[in-house]
């Protein structure tokens, strides 16, 4: 497998390298691993902080500023920030409002923030913590107890993020944060493996002609395993999964996501479909996003993520957000 690095074991530290040549609105610790708001810590706002393995991208560097997170945790590929790096992330952002962990669901990333979120109040930090587990698709898993945190981690960090903005206390931007993610159900589909740095080979083999209904973000098995199928028997499966298990009252966001590899050409056609599941099930669509944004490094394939809104909640992802990866308003 060709890949476009010089060796695995740095490949994280050159990503940061050119995140920060990139983007000079960020503060980057290459060192210590740290993507940070250059104009953090913001007097009179809740600090918003998440993390976890690279290999993800843009979640969760590229969605550092403005109106998002005010600080980000790059672990290894597919592996956990570790506690003193959400310390000094922390640090970084707390204003005396005090500071959010954002945590996805996967069992390194819980204990590692547990962990850093009492350090951090021992140095005289308050803290919450929301935990995004919104993938329905299996219910424990290879890296989980649990659903696993998935595509909803993007709306949770953009409401959460505004809410911040607009000078919102710490319980109330938990709060917020947590409705998100309770109205939020996401399903994947792979249709290739999934190859990380260090072992230069797809991680599982999916026979060519196959698919996995229900994969995680780091290439965990999902709930079967199918010949070839359309977008349009995809969307169907995908979406229908979802409502299943979310009936929405309110009309919903909606995120067609790319694994890595996947074309927008693809995705786009992809979202008509999934517009046409939502369509014949009566669901109210308020706004919808489509691109590569919680990724699993070269999979190809897509997650589709709905997100029940309120008035407030659909305020709150319209308001402006200024980020490498997500921007509009400003």
């Amino acid at each position: 497998m060709r890949m476009l690095i010089n060796v695995a074991e740095t490949v994280v530290a050159d990503a940061l390298r050119g995140i920060a040549a990139a983007h000079p609105d960020l503060t980057v610790d290459v060192a210590n691993r740290v993507i940070v708001r250059r104009d953090a810590p913001v007097a009179g706002q809740v600090g918003i902080v998440s993390g976890g393995g690279s290999g993800h991208e843009p979640l969760h560097g590229g969605f550092v500023g403005p109106g998002m997170l005010s600080a980000a945790c790059p672990g290894e590929v597919f592996t956990s920030p570790v506690p003193d790096q959400m310390l000094r992330a922390a640090a970084a952002v707390d204003s005396g409002a005090g500071v959010l962990f954002v945590v996805k669901n996967y069992t390194g990333d819980v204990l590692n923030f547990d962990m850093a979120a009492e350090l951090a109040e021992d140095e005289g930090i308050r803290v919450a913590k929301v935990l995004v587990n919104d993938d329905v698709a299996v219910i424990d898993s290879l890296y989980t107890a649990g659903r696993r945190g998935t595509g909803a981690t993007l709306f949770v960090e953009k409401i959460a993020g505004a809410a911040a903005e607009e000078g919102l206390p710490l319980e109330r931007v938990e709060a917020l944060a947590r409705q998100v993610n309770e109205n939020s159900r996401s399903f994947g589909v792979a249709l290739s493996s999934v190859t990380t740095p260090a072992k230069g080979s797809p991680t599982f083999d999916l026979p060519s002609g196959e698919l996995e209904l229900g994969i995680g973000i780091h290439g965990e098995p999902g709930r079967e395993r199918r010949p070839m199928m359309t977008s349009r028997e995809i969307a169907d499966f995908a979406v229908h999964t979802v409502l299943d298990d979310l009936t929405p009252r309110n009309p919903v966001l909606v995120l067609v996501n790319g694994m890595g590899a996947t074309p927008l050409l693809e995705l786009y056609g992809f979202s008509a479909e999934v517009q046409r599941v939502l369509g014949e099930r009566r669901i109210t669509v308020a706004r919808t996003l489509v691109g590569n944004y919680v990724t699993s490094l070269d999979m190809a394939g897509a997650s589709v993520t709905l997100c029940q809104v309120d008035g407030e909640l659909l305020r709150l992802w319209d308001a402006p957000v200024s980020t490498p990866a997500l921007r509009w308003g400003r």
